[in-house]
């Protein structure tokens, strides 16, 4: 038997020494020539060293060009990948190289070239995996709470409206710090502006889905105990001083007796239109004020917005990019282009929330192609704004939260990112390059065997990465995520730490808020360029009649 045992080691150890590892097998692979195949798909110049020191060279040039940056942010724009999870980033710049016909891995984001990146950490003060709601209150008001509640403290519990009718657990976000401040505010979302991630810059609720006045009675309340976050936005502040409001959710504003301009009723049963609360007040107090519904109407304010504007474009969520009418549907760049000529006539500056938060829903869906398309569109949105602002603008990318998507296997440099593996499974059968730990496209299996899913066609839009445990919708994950900054106090961005503490550096740039403020705050380099001339001015002329 010992000479058996022994055999049986040699055979092994011949195995791993021909064909790989036991951690990076290549029994498994389609081809295990696959690099071969497509010879052309690399830069000829990547294969020499002198391509890579070259690349390291220009990376560390750029990078001390960099220069830190301790100006004051007369503005500051947030931008909120709903979802954007690391493993997002990666998909979507490979995808957008593979759509430039170039292998992908090596592409950048835009917003992957801000001089800072940092980490934050994302949990709930009650979950280990959070939401949208309490992630918003994080970012927006510096303040870490429960899963599901929106701008209330951590001693209201999700769903408790009486707690949260106690005006001591309200917060202020940093929208309503701007605006204390004299600055102007707006939000811009691809959902609802009711919904979990913009509520948080003016809602205070015990529940993220209670939108309309219908979802508070369904829960057993009235509005005038626990008001819904459609009513908080139109007639208590901060959210009534807002700007701007651009995004979809015309449902949550309309009564269910009355048809939208699509034809689509609306969710509140106390008879209330808000819309048009909205533009009585705004014109009884004698300022221009638009209500706008679709994309003509709002290009054609694109450069002489209104005082205020409202634009909600759909009764629920804007649609995905790659199904949306392109006559009528607006771009998530489209909506920032007009948000930020509107608070830019403001000489003391803005605070704007831009949210793309459609990422998040596809990958619920476990919809990979939509998830990354919608990044992409973010990723044009912020490079909107960059070409539209000066160097006193701060910009933050980040996310609320990560998702379950991974990419596995060992494919060849430059194969489709939403193709098929290169490997296959112990079972022989191909699987793909994104799945999901869980969700609804979950195959159960035929006979014992897992389904080949790449006989599908998983080009379609609507085609389901296949996932591992079966869930209606898939989860959200507990990952850290990315923040990027651009402008005055970038630098304050770097390392890991908390969601909570995003807010507050901003406010610091911004000499706004609570908490700690740049040393510069108290002094005149805060002003406008042309205010600052203007004091200049005033007193070169005292000194003279002084003399």
């Amino acid at each position: 038997m010992g000479t058996v045992r022994l055999f049986l080691l040699l055979v092994l150890v011949m195995v791993a020494t021909t064909r790989g590892d036991r951690y990076h097998p290549e029994k498994n692979a389609q081809n295990s020539q696959q690099l071969q195949r497509n010879p052309d798909a690399f830069n000829t110049a990547e294969r020499t060293p002198e391509f890579w020191k070259n690349s390291a060279k220009a990376g560390i040039e750029t990078r001390l060009k960099d220069i830190r940056n301790d100006k004051l942010a007369r503005n500051v724009i947030m931008f909120l990948g709903d979802g954007m999870s690391i493993p997002t980033l990666m998909a979507a710049r490979t995808l957008k190289g593979q759509r430039q016909n170039r292998t992908g891995e090596e592409t950048e984001l835009f917003f992957e070239t801000f001089p800072s990146v940092g980490l934050s950490k994302t949990y709930c003060l009650d979950k280990q995996i959070p939401d949208s709601a309490c992630t918003a209150t994080a970012y927006l008001a510096g303040i870490k709470n429960n899963y599901e509640t929106v701008g209330v403290d951590g001693r209201v519990q999700r769903g408790d409206c009486l707690a949260s009718a106690d005006k001591s657990t309200h917060l202020d976000s940093i929208a309503a710090w701007a605006l204390d401040d004299g600055r102007d505010a707006g939000i811009v979302t691809t959902t609802r502006v009711t919904h979990a991630s913009p509520s948080g810059t003016y809602a205070r609720s015990a529940h993220r889905d209670w939108e309309s006045d219908a979802n508070v009675t369904q829960a057993g309340f009235t509005t005038d105990v626990c008001p819904d976050i459609a009513m908080q936005l139109i007639t208590t502040s901060p959210g009534n001083k807002f700007k701007v409001i651009l995004g979809g959710g015309r449902r949550e504003f309309i009564p269910n007796t009355f048809t939208d301009e699509e034809g689509r009723t609306g969710h509140r049963e106390d008879g209330r239109n808000l819309i048009e609360e909205w533009k009585n007040y705004k014109t009884s107090r004698g300022v221009s004020n638009e209500y706008v519904w679709n994309r003509s109407q709002l290009m054609s304010l694109r450069n002489s917005p209104p005082e205020y504007l409202l634009g909600l474009f759909k009764s629920s969520h804007l649609p995905y990019n790659l199904q949306a009418d392109k006559a009528t549907d607006p771009t998530l760049a489209e909506l920032t282009e007009v948000a930020i000529n509107s608070l830019s006539r403001n000489e003391k500056g803005y605070f704007l929330f831009v949210e793309g938060g459609r990422t998040d829903h596809a990958h619920h869906d476990n919809w990979a192609q939509m998830a990354l398309d919608e990044t992409l569109e973010f990723d044009l949105a912020i490079e909107k704004a960059v070409e539209m602002v000066g160097d006193d603008t701060l910009i933050v990318v980040t996310a609320d939260h990560a998702h379950v998507m991974a990419i596995n296997g060992y494919t060849k440099r430059g194969g489709d990112i939403l193709g098929p593996s290169d490997d296959l499974g112990g079972d022989n059968v191909p699987y793909m390059t994104l799945s999901y730990t869980n969700g609804p496209g979950a195959r159960p299996h035929v006979d014992g065997n897992r389904v080949d899913v790449t006989k599908e066609d998983f080009m379609d839009l609507e085609w389901r990465s296949h996932a591992d445990v079966f869930l209606e919708w898939e989860t959200h994950g507990g990952d850290d995520v990315a923040v990027m900054a651009w402008g005055p106090h970038h630098h304050l961005f770097t390392g890991v730490y908390e969601q909570s503490h995003i807010p507050f550096r901003m406010a610091y740039a911004a000499c706004i808020g609570p908490g700690l403020h740049a040393d510069a705050c108290s002094s005149a380099s805060l002003l406008h360029p042309l205010s600052l001339l203007y004091a200049i001015v005033l007193a070169a002329l005292y000194h003279t009649a002084q003399w």
